[in-house]
């Protein structure tokens, strides 16, 4: 991979909003600052029921980063839930987990596509662009 791949730079989302739900600050403060060049909409949410609740009050909200390890709901609930209203909006899956298999889980359970934590920022931003360029 070239260094440019890692430029945020190269991408403008502008108009555009992700809502991430993920339960750790820290985790959440580390995407927003990721992500804050990109000019997208960031909405942020700490817990599974919260997910559910605003991807179904808001559809300008065009991709969600969901935690799999969430408070209330977990993110295999979220998505079953969220894709029953809004199939075509893209989820993709994170966990710091990482096992054999949740890759797989996830994908089965509505998913569009799946990050392991520690998130490579490369691979992110490819795959939210993937989304967002459409």
């Amino acid at each position: 991979m070239s260094s440019t791949d890692f430029n945020i730079n190269n991408y403008t989302w502008e108009g555009k909003s992700i809502l991430i739900a993920e339960d750790i600050v820290s985790n959440y403060n580390f995407l927003r600052l990721l992500l804050k060049k990109s000019k997208v909409n960031i909405l942020w949410v700490e817990n599974g029921r919260d997910a559910v609740n605003t991807v179904l009050n808001d559809n300008s909200i065009d991709l969600v980063l969901l935690d799999i390890n969430l408070p209330i709901l977990n993110g295999y609930e979220v998505v079953k839930k969220i894709k029953q209203k809004r199939p075509n909006l893209p989820v993709i899956a994170q966990t710091a987990y990482a096992l054999g298999g949740d890759r797989e889980k996830s994908m089965s359970a509505g998913c569009d596509d799946y990050v392991s934590k520690p998130i490579s920022i490369s691979v992110l931003l490819k795959k939210i662009d993937a989304f967002l360029s459409k």
